[in-house]
């Protein structure tokens, strides 16, 4: 799948909670694409963020994509609350599904589009027999539960990977980076095959996101 421009999906992980609306149209007013909501239960990733009370929240503030990624232990139990809360695409991660298929079809049944994340240290093979199934790719490129760290640099090279699998077993597929963008390293993930660049700390505590959301659409091919 090609697009014009970078998807970008700023992470309300970095936003100042006592001010999420303003958060929230500062991400519309950059020209941001989805708004991504970080889900982490303490039991799956070493960090506790929220539950489908804020989803809702953000997602009363607007009529952005809501892109809510669940970085948590059995999230069969609370994939239908988080619909119900306004999530229009729900991202599970394959090391968390034990009936991987069956979390992707739920997802489904209930009108999200469904997505499959990766951890770092997760072979981009062991989507092969999913990937026909998914209407995105989350690959992280830190290891999940807090923001702020460090890319990974042997995740461009798993980028380029995934890319060559999606052009062969589902092209429409979307390709999304979550972990350690910037400014700086956003043309090099878009040109390995990203569409799509989750942003927190680049985006949220810029100087000014409006300029940080510019430079990263306009990384290209």
């Amino acid at each position: 799948m090609k697009h014009n421009q970078t998807l970008l999906a700023p992470s309300i992980l970095s936003a100042d909670f006592t001010r999420l609306r303003e958060a929230v149209e500062i991400a519309e007013h950059a020209g941001a694409d989805w708004l991504h909501c970080d889900v982490m239960d303490g039991r799956f990733v070493p960090n506790i963020t929220f539950g489908p009370f804020i989803v809702k929240a953000v997602a009363a503030c607007t009529d952005m994509t809501i892109d809510t990624h669940l970085m948590i232990s059995d999230p069969d139990r609370y994939i239908p609350d988080f619909i119900e809360a306004g999530s229009h695409q729900v991202t599970v991660h394959q090391e968390a599904c034990p009936h991987l298929h069956r979390s992707v079809q739920l997802i489904k049944s209930m009108g999200a589009k469904a997505g499959v994340s990766i951890n770092p240290g997760t072979p981009v093979s062991t989507l092969e027999s999913i990937m026909g199934d998914l209407d995105l790719v989350l690959l992280m490129s830190v290891n999940p539960g807090f923001g702020g760290q460090k890319f990974i640099p042997a995740s461009v090279g798993k980028i380029r990977q995934l890319h060559e699998m999606r052009n062969a077993l589902n092209p429409d597929m979307v390709i999304a980076v979550d972990g350690g963008v910037t400014t700086e390293n956003a043309e090099e993930l878009v040109q390995a095959g990203a569409d799509a660049l989750i942003a927190g700390t680049a985006f949220f505590k810029a100087d000014d996101p409006a300029e940080a959301a510019r430079k990263i659409k306009q990384a290209s091919r």
